[in-house]
């Protein structure tokens, strides 16, 4: 395989991109300057070698803790579960800092089909956020999909009878969407108008 179709299927790998715009962007990337594509892998380098999972809550960051669990004026006792760290992102984007809890990463969401079961999540991570005892409110903000359904059903059972509130985001979200691409508004309204699970 030459340097050319290595690239295009690496590129192909990515969520979204399929083979015909992998191939457009491997010929955008190679109409380029010499400069501009090292910058390119020079990042992408840096991201590697620098960016980890958050020990606390699985957030991206080149720290041992992200900026959301480090800042003290963030509400400890509210803990607000997502899928992926693109979540926190658009979360945070969404509320303009209205939101003052933290946040727990899972890393996924259960997926019995493609092998992804509670064990290859942040589950244990839960348990010990949990076992602290300092959180009163988990908010299940997993996407409005089957595999999101079930995560936030299962953390649901979990969190039974160890008096936690346990709310999750308003219903309008669009079913079978993900949270990365709802607009900022209905996000935030979601979030505003989150319901006590019963």
């Amino acid at each position: 395989m030459g340097a050319i179709d290595e690239l295009v299927s690496e590129l192909a790998r990515l969520p979204g991109v399929g083979p015909k715009t992998a191939q457009r962007l491997t010929y955008h990337l190679l109409q380029q300057s010499r400069d501009q594509a090292e910058r390119l892998a020079s990042a992408l380098q840096r991201v590697a070698a620098r960016v980890r999972a958050c020990a606390e809550c699985g957030n991206f960051t080149e720290e041992d803790r992200c900026g959301i669990c480090a800042d003290p004026g963030r509400d400890p006792t509210v803990l607000c579960v997502v899928e992926e760290a693109s979540t926190v992102l658009a979360l945070e984007r969404a509320t303009s800092g209205a939101f003052r809890g933290r946040y727990l990463v899972l890393g996924g969401r259960l997926s019995p089909l493609s092998g992804i079961g509670p064990d290859q999540l942040r589950m244990a991570l839960l348990r010990q956020r949990l076992a602290a005892g300092e959180i009163r409110e988990v908010i299940l903000a997993t996407n409005p999909s089957l595999e999101g359904e079930a995560t936030a059903t299962y953390i649901q059972h979990l969190l039974e009878g160890i008096g936690v509130r346990v709310t999750r985001l308003a219903r309008g979200l669009p079913v079978g969407g993900d949270l990365d691409y709802v607009d900022g508004v209905t996000l935030n309204h979601a979030l505003a108008a989150r319901q006590e699970v019963p």
